[in-house]
C-alpha cells in the first residue's frame, strides 16, 4: 500500500525521497525492521492474550529431561511470525506480484490449517490434533493452487539467453540482447555446468507436442515439494529456538537466490536464469525472517512461546514455494538439509522398526529417539547445545547452497 502510495507521489507532486520506494533493497530493509519490531513489541501482548486464553501446550510424556516444565507453555505463537510478515508485506509490496500473491496465500493457507490442528489439541482436547490426511489434504490442495499458477500464469516466465557471463561494464541495453522471455518448467540442478533441466523432458517419449502436458510433471512435483518441506518443519519444531532459528537461516539465503535472479544485471553476471518480476519476493523474505528472528526473542530457551503447527506448518510452506519460485527446488535436500535429516530420521526410524518386527519378532530402533534431535536429548545433550550446533549446521549448508551460484 505505501509502495503505491508514495509511487503517486513520486510521480505527481515530485516529492523528494519519494523514489526511494521503487528500490527493492530499500523497501528490504525496512521490511526487516518493522517484522523485527511487531514481533518483539506485539509478540509480548500476543503471548499474553495467548496464556489468558489457556492456550497452553499439552506435552505427551517421552522421557525428556526438563518436558513437564513446557506444560502449560502457550502456543500457537506461529501467530506471531505470520501477523509480522504480513503487515509488512501488505504495506511494502507490490500486491499485484504474481509471487507475492501466491506467498501470501501459502501463508494463509498453511497457517489456517496449522491452526485447526492447534485448536483441535488444545480446546478438543484431542492430542492428534487434525487428521493426518486432512493435513495431507490441505497441503496437496496447495500444491495444486501453486503448480498451477506457476504453470498457466502468464506473468511467470523466465529469460533465456547465451551461455555466457558478463560483466558489470555492459549496459542493461548490452545485456538484454536478443533476450527471449518464455513460458518454462526449468529448474536449476545444483553443482552442475550446464545446470538447468526442463521437467517437460521427463515426458518426451511421449511425442510431438508433449510441453503441453508437462503440468501432468509439474504439479505432481510441486505437491510433493510442499509437503516434504512443510512435514519437515513441523518435524524439527521440538525443542526452543531449533525450527525458528534454522529457518531463519534457510530463507536468508533464498532470500539471496531471489535478489540475483530477479536482477538483470547480477544474473546476467553469474550466468543464472533471470526471472522477470522475482526480486519482490526479497521484500516478503526480508519481512519472514525479520519474524523470525523477533519470534526466537520469546521462544529461545526457555520458551516464552511454542509456534505449534500454526507456525512449522507455515513457515515450511512458504520455504518450499520460495524455491519452487526461484528455480532452486532440487537444492532444498542441502539447503533444509536439518529439514530433511529430520524427517529421514523418522522414516527410517519406523521402515527399521517394522522390518526388524516382522523379521525377529521385536522391533529394534536405529535411533534412541525420532525425530533426530531427541536422539540427542536421549544421549544428555542440554537443548541449548543442540539448538546450536544445529544452527551452525544450518550455516554451512546454507554457505555451500549461496556458492552454487559460481561453482559448477
Amino acid at each position: 500500500m505505501l509502495y503505491y502510495l508514495f509511487e503517486y507521489l513520486d510521480k505527481t507532486m515530485d516529492i523528494p525521497g519519494a523514489g526511494v520506494f521503487q528500490y527493492i533493497t530499500f523497501r528490504s530493509a525496512l521490511a526487516l525492521i518493522l517484522s523485527l519490531m511487531i514481533s518483539t513489541i506485539y509478540g509480548k501482548k500476543i503471548i499474553t492474550f495467548l496464556r489468558n486464553q489457556q492456550v497452553g501446550e499439552t506435552v505427551r510424556e517421552l522421557g525428556l529431561e526438563g518436558q513437564t516444565q513446557k506444560a502449560g507453555t502457550p502456543t500457537m505463537g506461529g501467530l506471531i511470525i505470520i501477523i509480522a510478515t504480513l503487515i509488512p508485506v501488505l504495506l511494502l509490496t507490490k500486491l499485484n506480484n504474481i509471487y507475492i500473491i501466491l506467498l501470501v496465500v501459502t501463508t494463509l493457507w498453511m497457517g489456517t490449517i496449522g491452526f485447526i490442528d492447534d485448536y483441535i489439541k488444545i480446546f478438543k482436547k484431542d492430542k492428534q490434533g487434525l487428521k493426518g490426511i486432512f493435513k495431507v489434504i490441505g497441503q496437496v490442495g496447495l500444491g495444486v493452487i501453486v503448480g498451477s499458477v506457476l504453470y498457466f500464469n502468464p506473468t511467470v516466465t523466465v529469460i533465456e539467453r547465451s551461455n555466457k557471463t558478463v560483466n558489470f561494464n555492459q549496459t542493461e541495453a548490452q545485456i538484454t540482447q536478443s533476450p527471449v522471455e518464455i513460458k518454462s518448467t526449468i529448474t536449476t540442478i545444483p553443482f552442475t555446468k550446464n545446470n538447468e533441466l526442463d521437467y517437460a523432458k521427463i515426458i518426451e517419449w511421449t511425442g510431438d507436442g508433449y510441453e503441453n502436458w508437462a503440468w501432468l510433471v509439474f504439479i505432481p512435483i510441486v505437491i510433493f515439494i510442499i509437503t516434504a518441506v512443510s512435514n519437515g518443519a513441523n518435524l524439527t519444531d521440538g525443542i526452543d529456538g531449533l525450527a525458528a532459528g534454522t529457518s531463519a537461516i534457510s530463507v536468508l539465503a533464498l532470500g539471496i537466490f531471489a535478489f540475483v535472479s530477479g536482477n538483470l544485471i547480477l544474473s546476467s553476471y553469474l550466468n543464472i536464469m533471470y526471472i522477470p518480476n522475482s526480486g519482490e519476493m526479497t521484500v516478503f523474505i526480508a519481512a519472514f525472517v525479520g519474524a523470525l528472528i523477533g519470534f526466537l526473542w520469546y521462544n529461545s530457551y526457555p520458551a516464552s512461546v511454542f509456534m505449534g503447527d500454526t507456525g512449522s506448518l507455515t513457515i515450511g510452506g512458504i520455504i518450499a514455494v520460495l524455491a519452487i519460485s526461484v528455480r532452486k527446488e532440487m537444492l532444498l535436500p542441502v539447503l533444509c538439509g536439518i529439514f530433511f535429516a529430520e524427517n529421514l530420521s523418522v522414516i527410517m526410524q519406523v521402515a527399521y522398526f517394522k522390518y526388524t518386527k516382522r523379521r525377529f519378532g521385536e522391533g529394534k530402533r536405529i535411533f534412541l529417539m525420532s525425530p533426530l534431535h531427541h536422539h540427542y536429548q536421549k544421549k544428555g545433550y542440554h537443548e541449548s547445545k543442540i539448538v546450536t550446533r544445529f544452527w551452525i549446521v544450518a550455516i554451512l549448508l546454507a554457505i555451500v547452497s549461496i556458492v552454487t551460484l559460481k561453482l559448477r
